[in-house]
């Protein structure tokens, strides 16, 4: 696996970590994939929520889990990564999430989609999370439309597998949402498996502990 790769003249684009100052990217990356994969830029009243309930958390709590695809100037893409989903749980419900919901509740109004993002963040943690046993790890991953159909996502979550391998850490989760037919196909044809499917979205999961 090659970390680099040319997708026109001009542009060079390689995967590196995280690293402090990256913030407002992943914010910016959350927000232009947040409505099942396309831009979401002006259906929530704060451009920060998506970041702070999907991404920003993970960086700020596991930073050396996550891995951005850099075009030179910045990211326009990512895989965050908690790899203990209890652990990391319990820290967004009782350090992360308090000091910032209070003026997310207060700007949500009437909207149905800022009701909906409080509501899963004030959810975090309040019931143990399905399938920690087997599958402790859980990512979310992004890529902007320019840096799509080229590989990279593949890439993201194959150095994300093996830093965790590394770790010891027995599976990898992710649940995707049941209208982002784009993703759903992604994940199905790296192989996942399906580990459970309601309404609203699909889960799937990857055993680290296994070859092949």
């Amino acid at each position: 696996m090659s970390p680099t790769g040319s997708t026109g003249p001009g542009v060079l684009r390689r995967l590196r970590p995280f690293r402090v100052g990256d913030e407002d990217d992943l914010a910016d990356v959350c927000l232009r994939t947040g409505d099942s994969g396309a831009d979401a830029t002006g259906l929530y009243r704060s451009s920060r929520l998506l970041g702070d309930v999907f991404a920003l958390p993970y960086a700020a709590w596991s930073p050396e889990s996550c891995f951005v695809l850099d075009d030179g100037d910045r990211v326009v893409g990512y895989v965050v990564c908690a790899p203990d989903t209890t652990a990391f749980d319990g820290w967004f419900r009782l350090a992360w999430w308090p000091p910032r919901a209070p003026a997310y509740r207060e700007d949500r109004g009437g909207a149905t989609r800022d009701r909906a993002a409080v509501a899963y963040a004030d959810a975090v943690g309040a019931s143990p999370a399905p399938f920690v046993d087997s599958h402790p790890a859980h990512l979310h991953i992004d890529l902007l439309p320019e840096a799509q159909g080229q590989g990279w996502g593949r890439r993201l979550i194959d150095t994300l597998a093996e830093h965790l391998r590394a770790e010891g850490v027995p599976g990898l989760q992710l649940t995707a949402g049941a209208r982002n037919t784009a993703a759903l196909g992604f994940y199905r044809r790296l192989g996942m498996d399906e580990l459970r499917r309601t309404d609203d979205g699909v889960t799937f999961g990857i055993r680290l502990d296994r070859a092949g």
